[in-house]
Formats: structure tokens, C-alpha cells, sequence
């Protein structure tokens, strides 16, 4: 167990809002201050609003969300590709004391239903090219919500002209009477209410809604803030259903009153354009990223770039050497979860002075300024080569104390894997609970420690490492998912009887690759390529397995669990003799 040296609760609580307890609160400072500075860009389509264009447009939204009977506590839910949609209803939403609920928008189906019966929100906003795709469900859900279709302008890249019909099952509301000139309400909001439902990955279940409080949004984001001025810009390309992208980058931008440059997906061929387009100082790159950009060429302009601070989740192996190749002064690392926030973090000072980003490509805090801030906040701070490890998370914040915990909660000793387990020093710090599933938050709970369900190491220098995720988590292209939710899809299938999916190291970063044996109803046929096509048909992409085999049973312990470890390592072997990955 980890105690940090800040402190009692008044102080604690000083540390944390003394940039403002409220993300709106910031926003509004801003507008106020600095209300001709560029807030968001949105590079798709050249879009930009400044402080004051966006708190403007953000008041009208919440203002017509509350004629239309939104009220205080009253869920949202966006569905969307369009980050600036996205952005401008989050921010909507919160101002009429409402609750944003981002739904993934590459799910489809039985996924989709789930979430909006789960939810069951007041308002489901969608975009012309996933109102199909709702379209599709709407005789399915047992809760209806009154859709609003976003309507790009003219011009926008996804403009359509002439989207298809809503379906008649759902009231409507039209996307201008959201957008029409209104007063902001009178709504007050205090640090311990709900401010988003974020959907997580249930490894025995169903996905779970995560309720978090605003209060949980400025101790997510204390770290990253820690580096940030007004003159920096986050660059962000990460959905908004994703914390990472709603919180750690937008929500972060409007804390430190500066800009955020939005692009709806990943491009390893445009991210360096994008970057000088905006004079970006800061992102986040995915494991799964950064693979991406060591491939290129090597050029003698790799360092001119004004990217200076870079934070890489989880940290890999190369960090240092990918922050030497393109001029990134510091990186940051950590741990961070839709429940828990960032109770750990880490700094490193990854290249000397000089050797980072071009003195004349440099914007933000000066770099003695950035390193005061991370030593006054008690936070790790290491240079580059001094992490010889991946994924090292650092330390925790003083907000939280952290334990490494064995199966009967019982600390682990240094050096020994054990559960992540998270206790605040303040109220609403991480997530107030799952949504509708109370017994599944107090086993989370459980001995007043909240459980992370990933598995760390304390190491002997007083870091913790990620050392896996326990169940049957997966990771794959950013998103983390459960191998129940692949073998419940998979079982919908009409001859299929029994699926057993788990994971296997994958080619890329420190990604998984999915595989799913299946058992066929008796007496039926059944093949790979069936399969394969029918979770092409009902699973995004990132959930399809990548290996399928189709087995006549599946090997179980005598009380009739499965014994996936077997079918592991049967087909790493497999694989290890073909050389094939199919």
C-alpha cells in the first residue's frame, strides 16, 4: 500500500480545483477572459469557434434542451462520428445539468439496444449515417427515446443530402430546434453530480455504464494539466465516446483555456501534417499508434515538428527512443480507466535541453517551468533512459491511496502481481457507480478498496507496472472489450451451441488478437468462413476474432468451466508450426 505526502482533505481538495472544480466553470472563465482565442478546430472541415463563439453556441443547446423538458439529471445519448457534433452537444448537455452518454458508433445490433435500453436516455442524437443503423434496432428497444438527427451544413464532408427516414417508431425533435438562439438555464451543478455515463467492458456481463461525476473529470485530467498553458495545442483524433478523447483531451483543453485541433479518426499518412497544420504541442498516442509512425522513413527533419509533450498509454519499450527520433521533450505515462480516473502517473524529461523540439517550433511552458510543476505536485519525474521497462505507470496522485492486492485482498509484496485497488482521499473522486447493476459496484467495492480488474506490479524503485488484464479482458485497436461479449454475439448464431473466445499477443504494440472456438448445435453443420461472415455481419470490427476453429467440444474442469488455457495453448502451438496467423 502507497500513501503520497499531500496532505489533509482541505488541502487535497485546494490542489485539485485550484484551476476551477468545474469543467463549465473553466469554459466560462475563458470566454470571459479570452473570448476571441480559438477553442476547437475541427480540421475535416476547416471549422473553427473561439472561446466565446463556443460558449455562445453550447448555452443555446443546453437552453433548448431544457425547453424541451431535458432536465437535471436526465440522460443524452450521442451517438456519432463527428467529434464537433459530439463536442458541442457534451458541453450542451452539462450545462443543462444533463448527463452525456457517448454510444460507440461503430456498434451495431444487439450491442446497440443494450446500450439505449441500459441508458434509456431522454434524447438519442444520431448522424445521417448512422440513422440506418438505429433505424435497424428501433423495433428491438424496450426503451424509445426522441431522436434528433444531427444535420452537417452544406459543405460539411458528411452532408448528405437527402438521409433516410426516420423510423415511425421514434418521436422526433429536429436538429435546429436544438441549435436555435436561447438563454442558458438556470441550472446549478455541484462536484458530486453525474456528469457522464461511459460504457466499459463487463468480463461475466453485459457492458456496464459507468456514472461519473464531475468531480471525476478534474482528478482524470490533474496530471496532463500539470504541463499546460493557454499556448498549447492538444491534437486529439480519439473518438468521443472514449474517455480519452472527451476528458483527457477536449474537457483538459477547456480546463487550460487552450486549443483543440479534433479529426474524426487515426491517419499514420496525415498524423504529421495535422500536427504542423495546427502547431500541435501535445497528443495522445495509443500503443497501437505509434507502431505506425516508427515505420516511416527516417528523415533529417523528424525533430521539426512542434509536437513537445506526448503522453503514450500504456508506455511502451521504444519510448524513449521514439521521443528522441522526433524532438519530444517530455512524455507521460500512467494508468487510466473509465472507473478510477488516473490514480497513477508518470513524467519523463526524455531528451536534454536543446535536443527536443526547435527553440523556434516551441510553444508552451518553458521547460524549467513544466519540470517546477511536476516536482511541486509530487509526481515521478525521470529522464528518458533511465525507464528501461514497458509499461511502467509511475506513482499515484495524492488523491488516491493505491494497494496491489492478492485474491483475498491481502497486500502483495514488492515484485509480485496482484490486483490494482483504489481508494479516494476525497468524495467523487472515481465512479459513483455502475448504472442498474448495484451488486456488480459493491463487489467492485468490496473490503472499501475499489477494484480495477487489471493486474500491477510495485516494483522495488517504487513504480507500479501493468502487468495484464485478469478475466477475459481484450484489447484490440484502443478499444477494450470482454470475451463474454464476443461469445455472446457469436452464440446468436443459429447453430452455434457453445463459443469460447480469449486472447492471444497480437503483431502490433501490445494488442491482442481475438480467437473464438466454436462448438455447433448437434447435427448441424458449421464452418469458419460461416462464422467469420456472421460477425462481419453483427460485430464491429475491432470485436471480429481473427482466429476461428470450429470444434466438435471444448475441454471443462469437472465442474464444467471452460479451460480456455488449454485451447490457448493449443493453438499457439498450432500457430508457432504453421507460421500462419489465420
Amino acid at each position: 500500500m502507497t500513501a503520497h505526502p499531500h496532505h489533509d482533505a482541505e488541502t487535497l481538495t485546494a490542489l485539485l480545483t485550484a484551476e476551477g472544480e468545474l469543467v463549465t466553470e473553466r469554459l466560462d472563465h475563458w470566454a470571459a477572459t479570452t473570448p476571441d482565442r480559438t477553442f476547437l478546430h475541427y480540421g475535416e472541415d476547416d471549422v473553427t469557434y473561439t472561446y466565446a463563439q463556443f460558449a455562445a453556441a453550447t448555452d443555446a443547446i443546453a437552453g433548448n434542451l431544457a425547453a424541451h423538458g431535458v432536465s437535471k439529471g436526465e440522460r443524452v445519448s450521442v451517438f456519432s462520428t463527428n467529434p464537433l457534433a459530439a463536442t458541442l452537444l457534451m458541453f450542451g448537455v452539462w450545462k443543462a445539468g444533463a448527463v452525456y452518454a457517448p454510444v460507440n458508433f461503430s456498434f451495431t445490433g444487439s450491442l446497440l439496444t443494450y446500450q439505449i435500453d441500459d441508458t434509456a436516455p431522454r434524447l438519442l442524437v444520431t448522424d445521417p449515417g448512422l440513422l440506418p443503423t438505429v433505424n435497424a434496432v428501433a423495433d428491438q428497444l424496450t426503451h424509445v427515446p426522441t431522436l434528433v438527427l444531427y444535420t452537417p451544413p452544406a459543405g460539411a464532408h458528411d452532408h448528405m443530402e437527402r438521409p433516410e427516414p426516420v423510423a415511425p417508431r421514434f418521436p422526433t425533435l429536429p436538429w435546429d430546434a436544438l441549435t436555435a438562439p436561447a438563454d442558458r438555464p438556470d441550472v446549478t451543478v455541484a462536484f458530486d453530480d453525474p456528469a457522464n455515463i461511459v460504457y466499459t467492458s463487463g468480463t461475466t456481463g453485459p457492458a456496464k455504464g459507468v456514472v461519473q461525476p464531475y468531480r471525476w473529470m478534474a482528478q482524470y485530467t490533474y496530471n496532463l494539466r500539470l504541463p499546460l498553458s493557454s499556448q498549447d495545442v492538444i491534437y486529439n483524433d480519439l473518438p468521443m465516446y472514449h474517455v480519452g478523447g472527451a476528458i483527457a483531451n477536449v474537457a483538459r483543453a477547456a480546463w487550460a483555456g487552450c486549443e483543440v485541433a479534433l479529426w474524426d479518426r487515426f491517419s499514420p499518412t496525415a498524423f504529421w501534417s495535422r500536427i504542423a497544420a495546427r502547431g500541435a504541442t501535445t497528443a495522445i498516442l495509443l500503443d497501437v499508434m505509434i507502431p505506425w509512425l516508427v515505420k516511416a522513413p527516417t528523415s533529417e527533419r523528424d525533430r521539426a515538428n512542434t509536437l513537445n509533450k506526448v503522453h503514450m498509454q500504456p508506455l511502451p519499450l521504444q519510448h524513449h527512443e521514439v521521443a528522441t527520433r522526433f524532438g519530444i521533450d517530455f512524455v507521460t505515462a500512467g494508468f487510466g480507466q473509465t472507473e478510477s480516473g488516473a490514480p497513477l502517473g508518470l513524467f519523463i524529461e526524455e531528451v536534454p535541453e536543446g535536443e527536443g523540439t526547435p527553440a523556434e517550433l516551441y510553444r508552451g511552458l518553458p521547460r524549467a517551468e513544466i519540470v517546477s510543476r511536476v516536482r511541486a505536485s509530487g509526481t515521478a519525474l525521470l529522464r528518458g533512459p533511465e525507464i528501461t521497462r514497458k509499461a511502467v505507470m509511475g506513482v499515484p496522485t495524492p488523491f488516491v491511496e493505491v494497494a496491489v492486492l492478492d485474491e483475498h485482498d491481502r497486500p502483495c509484496p514488492v515484485g509480485r502481481a496482484g490486483q490494482l485497488a483504489v481508494r479516494p482521499r476525497l468524495p467523487a473522486l472515481i465512479m459513483d457507480q455502475y448504472l442498474g447493476k448495484p451488486d456488480t459496484t459493491i463487489a467492485a467495492w468490496r473490503n472499501l478498496w475499489f477494484h480495477t480488474g487489471d493486474s500491477v506490479v510495485l516494483q522495488p524503485d517504487g513504480m507500479f507496472d501493468f502487468a495484464g488484464r485478469l478475466g477475459d479482458r481484450i484489447r484490440v485497436r484502443g478499444e477494450n472489450l470482454s470475451a463474454f461479449q464476443v461469445e455472446d454475439l457469436l452464440n446468436q448464431h443459429d447453430r452455434v451451441q457453445l463459443t469460447a473466445a480469449f486472447a492471444i499477443p497480437g503483431g502490433e504494440g501490445d494488442e491482442d488478437d481475438i480467437v473464438a472456438y466454436v462448438v455447433p448445435i448437434e447435427g448441424s453443420t458449421l464452418n469458419a468462413e460461416e462464422i467469420r461472415a456472421f460477425a462481419e455481419e453483427t460485430m464491429p470490427k475491432y470485436m471480429r476474432p481473427r482466429h476461428i476453429r470450429v470444434v466438435p467440444d471444448i475441454p471443462r474442469t469437472p465442474t464444467n468451466k471452460i479451460e480456455k488455457y488449454k485451447l490457448r495453448s493449443q493453438l499457439l502451438d498450432e500457430i508457432g508450426d504453421s507460421g500462419t496467423g489465420s
